[in-house]
C-alpha cells in the first residue's frame, strides 16, 4: 500500500470513528448534548480534526443519518431480484425492516426515533427528504413493491405512496417500541412482529 493509499485509508477510518462516536452520544443523550468538542473528546482528537471531516454539527448529523439509511437501503434493494412475487417480497421487506432496527439500534434510534435538531436548516431538511436521499430510497422500495402487487392484481387498488407511508408508520411503531421498551413483557417478540405484518398485508390484499 502506497503513502497516498495509506493516508486515504487513515482518513476514512477517522471519519468512521467520528460517526460512531457521534452516534453513541446521540443514542445516550440526544441531539442537544451532541457537540463537535464532545465527539473529539470521545475519540481523543482535537475538535479541529473533526472539522476537517464535517464543517458543522448539522453536516455530521446528516452524514450519520445517511449512513444509517444506506445500510437499510442495502438490506432492501436486493428484494426485487430475490423475490419476484410481490406478496412474498412485501413480507420479506417488512421483516427486513424490523430486523434491521432490532439488530442495529444505534443506527435506528438517531435516524428514526430521535426528533431532528430544532436548528436544522431548510436546505438540509430538503436534502434529507430528496428522492435521491437514502431514507427516501428505502421508502421507495416499499412503495414500488406495493405498486407491483397492485399491478399483479394480488393487492387491492390503492395509492402506493399512501399505502407505503401507512405501512412504514406501523413498522416503525413496532420496531421503535421493541427497541425503546425492551423490558416490556412482550411475550414472543417474533409473533408480535409477524402479527403486525400479517395485519398490514391482509389489509392490502385483494379480496
Amino acid at each position: 500500500m502506497g503513502v497516498r493509499d495509506r493516508r486515504a485509508r487513515q482518513k476514512q477510518l477517522l471519519r468512521q470513528q467520528i460517526l460512531d462516536a457521534a452516534r453513541a452520544l446521540l443514542v445516550r443523550e440526544g441531539y442537544d448534548s451532541l457537540s463537535m468538542r464532545r465527539v473529539a473528546e470521545r475519540i481523543d482528537y482535537s475538535p479541529t480534526a473533526i472539522y476537517l471531516h464535517f464543517k458543522d454539527k448539522q453536516e455530521l448529523v446528516f452524514s450519520l443519518c445517511e449512513e444509517s439509511f444506506a445500510k437499510l437501503v442495502h438490506e432492501l434493494e436486493t428484494l426485487a431480484d430475490e423475490y419476484p412475487d410481490p406478496l412474498v417480497r412485501l413480507r420479506k421487506g417488512m421483516e427486513r425492516y424490523v430486523a434491521f432496527g432490532l439488530k442495529n439500534p444505534n443506527h435506528y434510534i438517531p435516524a428514526f426515533v430521535l426528533p431532528p435538531p430544532a436548528d436544522l436548516d431548510v436546505k438540509r431538511q430538503q436534502e434529507m427528504l430528496s428522492p435521491r436521499s437514502n431514507g427516501m430510497r428505502a421508502l421507495a422500495t416499499l412503495r414500488d413493491t406495493i405498486a407491483d402487487g397492485v399491478k399483479a392484481k394480488k393487492l387491492r387498488k390503492v395509492d402506493a405512496d399512501v399505502a407505503a407511508r401507512a405501512a412504514w408508520a406501523a413498522l416503525h411503531g413496532i420496531t421503535s417500541l421493541l427497541i425503546v421498551h425492551d423490558r416490556f413483557p412482550w411475550g414472543n417478540r417474533e409473533q408480535v412482529v409477524q402479527t403486525v405484518i400479517d395485519a398490514l398485508i391482509d389489509g392490502l390484499k385483494r379480496r
